[in-house]
């Protein structure tokens, strides 16, 4: 099923990715986008602020949407907007795949007690 599925959705996913280009260009779209972004990656940040562990996932997070925000909002950076901005969605791409392979791991640890 998963294998029907995917090969039914990408030839429509690839399809109707040029009708998104015109959506690509508007400024708006990016704050938009970084308005939806920044709500998920502080419950993220939240969840895990209390856990010392954490603390460097935590600042990639925060890097990766400082990047993003910067990218969206500082006019200063028009010239750079897409590289700052691809390298923020990247990083915070990476700290949320990171800290789901993480929480994931830990889940799966077998719980040993000792006597």
């Amino acid at each position: 099923m998963l294998c029907l599925a995917h090969c039914l959705a990408l030839p429509l996913l690839i399809s109707t990715l040029s009708l998104a280009v015109p959506f690509a260009e508007n400024e708006l779209v990016h704050k938009a986008l970084v308005l939806v972004a920044a709500p998920a990656t502080f419950l993220a940040i939240y969840a895990d602020a209390r856990n010392p562990g954490r603390r460097v996932f935590i600042g990639v997070a925060i890097l990766g949407l400082g990047l993003l925000i910067a990218g969206a909002f500082v006019p200063a950076l028009e010239a750079y907007e897409e590289p700052v901005t691809v390298a923020g969605s990247v990083t915070l791409a990476a700290a949320h795949i990171w800290r789901a392979l993480d929480v994931r791991a830990k889940r799966a640890r077998p719980v040993v007690d000792t006597p």
